[in-house]
């Protein structure tokens, strides 16, 4: 039996920290960008979600030429690129004056963000051994998770005690680390046999191979979105907020639990094994949470949709790369994430209207109930793939 290649390598940590670093300065700036608007800039709650909103519409557009954009200027050249003006996005914060400015840099940094995380996920998943890639992107995810926990948790502590500028200022610090962790890391730039094209296809944008699974990221992601937009909303509602403050420490927890031995099985025992039992665990984390009356049943909630949820995310990943060839793995990442982040945004805006008519507790039920019933596509959609292999 040969030995395990490691993962673990110089670059593999590197790269992760990195992303840590990004999507702390993401899920902070994700947090702290509405309040930074009704208090420092005089707006109101629709112009902090717009504010959300254009980051996450950049995102999603420059998502489908990433692939392309990758494959013409290399992964290590445009990682650097990108996390440059990542980072030079993140200073300019401090220097905005008005609204108008403001939506403008949103828009400019997601831009930059969309291009930073489809390579930093291609590379990783270039620098992981095959054969341990399940294992690998469940690891490098947990960069991604302990980030939904720690970004705020800056920024809220912050914005009690220090100006805009001072939480902005120490955002820009951390990017600066995050960049100059990613210049260590090596990237296999092996080049590969191009085939001449006259004109664009539909190939220079996504990765069709990479689609099937794409959506059940997109299904997954719509149904995220109402934890990471409502849940203080909801935890307020039931008079719960300081348990609510709570609530992705416990997800983080359940995450980091059981994220090691996910990862494993999805490498020796197959997908379908790890996925199919983590898209029913969600499920019933979010019908748990429709029925919280109390801190103990909102942070089992939490619990619940960190151990199903929380395995997901790098298991779809490995799926959407593994469906395309070696050289389009940044093809793959960008066509993945661009269905996983229009998931979030159509369920933060539609997911906010149905919240509007039935309830908070009713749409968590009926977000339980679809997200088992996701389980029956995912099934379907594997069947139908394991026909066309054999």
């Amino acid at each position: 039996m040969s030995e395990k290649r490691p993962i673990w390598t110089r670059s593999f940590i590197n790269i992760s920290v990195s992303t840590f670093f990004i999507f702390v300065v993401f899920y902070a700036l994700l947090t702290y960008t509405p309040l930074y608007v009704l208090n420092d800039l005089g707006g109101t709650a629709t112009d902090g979600g717009l504010a959300v909103t254009v980051f996450l519409l950049s995102a999603i557009i420059m998502r489908f030429f990433a692939g392309m954009i990758l494959e013409k200027f290399g992964k290590k050249r445009i990682l650097m690129i990108s996390l440059f003006f990542f980072a030079v996005s993140t200073v300019l914060y401090i220097f905005v004056g008005s609204f108008t400015v403001l939506l403008w840099l949103r828009f400019f940094h997601g831009i930059w963000f969309s291009l930073l995380t489809t390579v930093a996920g291609a590379i990783a998943a270039d620098i992981i051994p095959p054969e341990r890639r399940g294992e690998g992107l469940g690891y490098y995810g947990i960069a991604m998770n302990l980030a939904v926990v720690v970004g705020p948790f800056i920024a809220l502590t912050l914005q009690q005690y220090a100006s805009a500028q001072t939480v902005f200022t120490t955002l820009a610090v951390i990017m600066v680390i995050g960049f100059f962790c990613a210049v260590v890391v090596k990237v296999d730039e092996t080049p590969f046999a191009k085939q001449e094209k006259s004109k664009l296809s539909i190939d220079d944008f996504l990765e069709k191979k990479t689609v099937p699974i794409a959506t059940v990221g997109f299904l997954i992601s719509f149904a995220y979105a109402s934890i990471i937009t409502f849940i203080s909303i909801y935890a307020e509602s039931l008079g719960l907020l300081k348990a609510a403050s709570f609530f992705f420490v416990v997800y983080a927890i359940s995450m980091l639990i059981v994220r090691p031995i996910s990862g494993r099985l999805f490498d020796t025992s197959g997908p379908k094994v790890v996925i199919i039992p983590s898209i029913i665990i969600f499920g019933i984390g979010l019908i748990s949470l429709s029925f919280t009356e109390s801190s103990w049943m909102l942070l089992l909630s939490g619990a619940l949709i960190g151990l199903g949820y929380g395995t997901l995310l790098p298991s779809f990943q490995s799926l959407a790369i593994q469906a395309a060839d070696k050289h389009r793995s940044g093809y793959a990442t960008g066509t993945f994430f661009a269905f996983y982040d229009s998931g979030i945004a159509v369920g933060s805006v539609l997911l906010g209207l149905i919240a509007g008519i039935a309830g908070y507790s009713n749409l968590y039920l009926m977000l339980g109930l679809f997200v088992i019933v996701v389980v029956f596509y995912y099934m379907w959609i594997e069947s139908k793939q394991q026909k066309q292999k054999n």
